[in-house]
């Protein structure tokens, strides 16, 4: 299919006319809060944790075994905060909870963070409310 001259032309003179105030950067529609960590002793407290899984809406525990796991470390839910065994640093927690939206909350479809985890026996399938997309998750 050939594109007309006319077609070209009008493209280009509404490109021109935008500039570059037409052109709106990518922002994410759901940012994180900074982790708020603390240490005492050789505990190493997450005091804003439940802010991440009600942000997120994923089970609290999940998120919790996760970072856990990832960290090689004991945890435990304390009200609002999670207390890990050992000091771990805040960009861990950050990067973690990034890696964690990457796989388990961010749709690979259209990149949505409205999902849901369903289960199918012994399968689990992320399922995004936007596009419609169901999508395996890794164990």
């Amino acid at each position: 299919m050939e594109v007309s001259e006319e077609y070209l032309e009008l493209l280009h003179r509404l490109r021109s006319r935008l500039g570059k105030a037409g052109i709106k950067s990518s922002t994410a529609r759901l940012e994180l809060p900074e982790p708020q960590i603390m240490w005492i002793g050789s505990k190493t407290i997450f005091r804003n944790y439940m802010d991440f899984p009600r942000l997120i809406r994923r089970e609290p525990n999940r998120l919790l075994m996760f970072l856990a796991k990832e960290l090689a470390t004991a945890a435990s839910l304390d009200g609002e905060r999670a207390i890990f065994i050992g000091r771990k640093d805040k960009g861990s927690f950050s990067a973690l909870l990034n890696r964690y939206m990457k796989d388990f909350v961010f749709c690979p479809v259209c990149g949505s963070p409205d999902t849901h985890i369903e289960r199918a026996k012994r399968l689990q399938f992320m399922v995004c409310e936007a596009c419609g997309a169901r999508s395996s998750l890794r164990s």
